[in-house]
């Protein structure tokens, strides 16, 4: 299969701190590849490196390569162009289109003086300015009810806080999904909420990606998430790749120690309550 994108060799430093030291991975046209590791191993620095939007503090050098669409089955020339490289524009115009990203904590991403259907609207109406108003909102209706909005419709012109933490997840959802994107990036897309929404979510998107065939880039700090979406999976530490493998593989029989002390730290109903929960090592004594 054609991969998707490539990141070879990423660094990103901010002043003196390397978030991202030297980071190569591949993700294949219609795969999901969880990328899982602690707050602060630079994960969302990675993202938000394909997305991009580090903003002019990030030194970022390295390639993240992208297969451009095709032309009615034709290949374009080049068939990959290095993200890192494009002028703003061309970023601009892939950003939400191509590759869209649900950002974490469902509780304030979204404008909250804003009515949820025109935020989710607003997403069609910048790639494709000839569309009328009343084309967006069928558009955006349709994105509402696909993932499960209730009465989407009448709730249209309602606004962020009149809806639950997971039905805010399913809005952000439906305005990443809106333009059909061959990429998705989902950065803890589970974040703050409970076990049954969290579950009822992970399901959305598993239904969604395997309806239409899109890309998932699934980050999240939760092996065991990790493991229900993905079939592949790289494990991020302090910047680095420590260890990357078929999920199946990865969460029975991992090879670095890292990895082994987070599947450890993760209570089970045969955890010994009355002793303290398995600690994941520093760098320090790793």
């Amino acid at each position: 299969m054609a991969s998707l994108l490539e990141i070879r060799d990423l660094r990103i430093r901010f002043g003196l701190a390397e978030a991202v030291r030297g980071v190569s991975l591949r993700l294949d046209e219609g795969e999901v590849l969880g990328l899982v590791g602690e707050s602060g191993s630079g994960k969302s620095a990675t993202a938000l490196a394909i997305m991009g939007l580090l903003g002019a503090a990030a030194r970022v050098a390295g390639a993240i390569l992208w297969r451009r669409a095709e032309d009615d089955g034709v290949l374009k020339d080049p068939p990959m162009v290095d993200l890192l490289r494009q002028p703003a524009e061309a970023l601009r115009r892939l950003r939400g289109r191509e590759i869209a990203m649900i950002f974490q904590e469902p509780m304030t991403a979204l404008n909250p003086v804003m009515s949820i259907g025109r935020q989710v609207a607003e997403g069609a109406e910048a790639h494709f300015p000839s569309w009328t108003g009343r084309e967006a909102k069928r558009k955006a209706l349709a994105a509402l009810e696909a993932v499960s909005i209730p009465e989407a419709a009448r709730r249209y012109g309602d606004y962020p806080h009149q809806f639950s933490g997971g039905q805010r997840q399913r809005i952000l959802i439906a305005m990443a999904l809106i333009n059909r994107p061959r990429l998705l990036i989902a950065d803890e897309p589970t974040t703050a909420l409970d076990v049954t929404v969290q579950a009822q979510v992970l399901e959305l998107l598993r239904d969604l990606q395997q309806k239409h065939g899109l890309a998932m880039l699934f980050i999240s700090h939760d092996l065991a998430v990790v493991g229900q979406v993905a079939s592949r999976v790289a494990v991020m530490r302090d910047g680095l790749i420590v260890e990357e493998g078929p999920s199946s593989r990865l969460l029975t029989t991992p090879e670095h120690a890292y990895t082994r002390s987070l599947l450890a730290a993760v209570p089970t109903l045969r955890t010994n309550r009355s002793l303290p929960l398995a600690r994941v090592p520093t760098a320090e004594t790793a």
